[in-house]
C-alpha cells in the first residue's frame, strides 16, 4: 500500500526496546514521529538517534512521542544504543521497533522497489492525535535528517489546526501567518481585530501575537 497524507496511519503490533506495543494504543492522544533506519550500527542514523534523544524537551513541549524502526532485532538495538550514548552523549530514551520480517516496513511502504529488499527507506511520518498521517519525508542514505525542520513543521501543523490559518515560506514560530482565502475581509477582520496586511485579495498576512489597536 502507499501511505498518503490525511489517511489513518496503519496500526500494528511489534517488539521494541521498551517492550511489545500496539502502535495506536502506544500513541494515545499524542502526536507521533515514526522514523526508520536501514539497519543498526549505521553512521548517519547513529547521529540522528542521538539528536532525537537530545531534543526530548522539545518533543515533550509539543506533546510528541518519538519511535524509531530498524530491520534488526531488539538485542541488536540495545547494543547500538550503547554506541549512540557513547558517541553522541545522549541515551536513547524512546522505543526502537524491531522489524526483522519487514512487516512494518512493508505496511508503511518503506521498502524501496529498486534497492535491497532487506533495507528500509529512511522515512519520517508525522502522525496527529487522530492517528492521521500529516507529513511524510524521505531521505537518501547519505543525508542526515534535519529534526529542527521536523519540529518546525509540527509547530506549523499544531498552530494551523488550532487557529485556522496557514504558514508561509520559511515560517518560524512568531512570524506572520496567512489568512484563509475562504474568509472575506470583513470576517477576517472580525477574527483578527489586530488588523492584517492585504498584499493581494488572496494573500493576507496577520501577526497573531499583535494586539488590536
Amino acid at each position: 500500500m502507499t501511505i498518503q497524507l490525511g489517511q489513518i496511519a496503519p496500526d500494528f503490533e511489534a517488539d521494541t526496546t521498551q517492550g511489545h506495543i500496539r502502535f495506536h494504543e502506544w500513541l494515545g492522544d499524542s502526536w507521533g514521529v515514526l522514523f526508520s533506519h536501514p539497519k543498526d550500527f549505521t553512521p548517519v542514523c547513529t547521529t540522528e538517534l542521538g539528536e532525537v534523544a537530545r531534543l526530548r524537551p522539545e518533543w515533550d513541549k509539543r506533546h510528541v512521542k518519538t519511535i524509531g524502526l530498524s530491520v534488526d532485532p531488539v538485542d541488536s538495538h540495545h547494543k547500538w544504543e550503547s554506541d549512540i550514548e557513547e558517541t553522541q552523549g545522549y541515551a536513547v530514551d524512546f522505543p526502537m521497533i524491531a522489524d526483522p520480517d519487514q512487516k512494518v516496513a512493508q505496511l508503511y511502504d518503506m521498502v524501496h522497489p529498486d534497492t535491497d529488499a532487506t533495507i528500509t527507506v529512511r522515512a519520517v511520518y508525522v502522525i496527529d492525535p487522530n492517528k492521521k498521517v500529516r507529513l511524510i519525508l524521505t531521505y537518501p542514505p547519505s543525508t542526515g535528517r534535519n529534526f529542527q525542520e521536523i519540529l518546525r513543521a509540527i509547530d506549523s501543523l499544531q498552530l494551523t489546526d488550532a487557529r485556522g490559518v496557514s504558514t508561509p515560506v520559511n515560517w518560524n514560530p512568531g512570524d506572520r501567518v496567512v489568512i484563509s482565502p475562504k474568509l472575506s475581509d470583513e470576517d477576517a477582520l472580525a477574527k483578527f481585530p489586530q488588523g492584517f496586511e492585504k498584499q493581494k485579495p488572496y494573500l493576507r498576512l496577520v501577526d497573531l501575537d499583535a494586539t488590536a489597536k
